[in-house]
């Protein structure tokens, strides 16, 4: 944007976006067992996949209640998220006086540290599970450990002025709470791996709710206070709640509703339960 304009910034992204259409085309298949990639135990310890043609009898209101709290925390977790992806450069320009160009080098700072997250927070998760073999601890140990880290460094960019020190605070919030989505998004499988999909989906709304409401709140509280630490305090207080509902989750135990015939469950999840 400062070399061209605006314009430019969205043709680049557009580029970027075809190219990675492309590559996901090429790469993602809808059944696991045409990927070439997979292994054959791998295959073993997925559910097994309905004949074709025939529909499955999805539990819909069991299952949802049984993903509330995972709803919920997915919902605290990507109020914070959506704090950062949308409102972190006018944070930079407006709090700090950066201009356009500083704004986005600070933020992108941020969001590297959040992609480094994302990974490690994968595979810290499945160590933990291969060291323990229990999947209760192998999830809540990265996802609460990530939300108590985020919010630990988020609290100094509610008392300190320092451009650096606030940065360093962000960077760090940013990579801790990323550590919470890859094991997040594994609790829809732990909970009901036979209807992975609709479970994922009910968590998710979460993310959606999250991604309308956020930047909506953050906007009006900046306008009506003029303080831009406030929204951060109010993420900090959702990020307390999300540490409180993860107990609640319990990846450990099986959806198993009563009155429903299903496949049975692979084995690594017969032994998690």
């Amino acid at each position: 944007m400062a070399l061209w304009n605006w314009r430019v910034s969205f043709i680049i992204a557009g580029v970027i976006g075809i190219v990675w259409v492309v590559v996901w085309f090429w790469y993602f298949r809808d059944e696991p067992a045409s990927h070439p990639s997979i292994t054959k135990a791998e295959l073993e310890t997925l559910p097994k996949a309905p004949a074709k043609g025939s529909k499955a009898n999805v539990p819909v209101f069991p299952l949802l209640r049984r993903m509330l709290p995972v709803t919920a925390v997915d919902f605290c977790y990507a109020w914070t998220l959506w704090v950062f992806l949308t409102w972190l450069p006018s944070f930079f320009l407006n709090n700090f006086k950066l201009d356009l160009k500083s704004s986005a080098l600070f933020t992108s700072g941020v969001f590297v540290a959040g992609i480094v997250g994302d990974t490690l927070g994968g595979i810290w998760s499945d160590k933990i599970y291969e060291r323990t073999g229990n999947v209760q601890r192998a999830r809540l140990t990265v996802i609460v450990g990530g939300m108590t880290g985020a919010l630990i460094f988020l609290t100094p960019v509610l008392f300190v002025r320092d451009l650096t020190t606030v940065c360093f605070c962000l960077c760090a919030a940013f990579f801790l709470m990323e550590l919470v989505i890859a094991p997040l998004w594994s609790v829809p499988m732990d909970i009901a791996p036979n209807y992975a999909g609709t479970a994922s989906s009910f968590m998710n709304v979460g993310f959606g709710l999250a991604g309308i409401t956020s930047p909506l709140v953050f906007g009006w509280v900046i306008d009506r206070t003029g303080n831009w630490q406030l929204p951060f305090a109010i993420s900090m207080g959702l990020l307390v709640l999300g540490i409180i509902l993860s107990f609640f989750m319990r990846p450990d135990r099986a959806f198993r509703p009563a009155g429903y015939q299903k496949d049975p469950a692979p084995v690594a999840n017969e032994q998690r339960a």
